[in-house]
């Protein structure tokens, strides 16, 4: 079994945003397939430093709009 992973996005939020985008456009703007893009969206894997930048990126946003971690 998989663990979640505590590290939350706010991915979906910014795909309706920006015009209702597909997990596809996203997967492929940033080099991922739909099935690792949905993974990380609904919190089963966390994604790289590099392809959470990317995501950010195609946003237009700063990383902590997209991901958080919990506090201790």
């Amino acid at each position: 079994m998989v663990k979640p992973t505590l590290v939350t996005n706010d991915i979906r939020g910014l795909r309706a945003a920006h015009g209702d985008m597909t997990q596809a456009d996203l997967a492929a703007r940033v080099g991922v397939t739909r099935q690792t893009l949905l993974a990380i969206e609904q919190g089963r894997y966390s994604p790289t430093l590099e392809l959470a930048f990317r995501i950010a990126r195609v946003f237009g946003v700063p990383l902590d709009d997209v991901f958080s971690y919990p506090e201790d």
